[in-house]
């Protein structure tokens, strides 16, 4: 018999909402600066990784299916 691990819900002041807080003030920060489009393109998806990981995290952890853990 295996037993399924559900996580506990993050709160609010968890590093992982931090990391994703950060990661989107540093592509708006890059694109208010005119950076190549390049580096803001790589910044953003940085950013929207960050927070599809915050809310698959968070689906799992209220029971609810999510996307592929990566």
């Amino acid at each position: 018999m295996t037993v399924s691990h559900k996580p506990a819900p993050l709160l609010p002041d968890d590093p992982m909402y931090a990391e994703a807080v950060a990661a989107m003030k540093r592509y708006h920060e890059a694109q208010a600066a005119g950076q190549p489009a390049d580096d803001v393109e790589r910044l953003r998806q940085i950013a929207e990784s960050q927070f599809q990981a915050v809310n698959d995290y968070q689906l799992r952890a209220l029971g609810r299916p999510a996307g592929p853990v990566h």
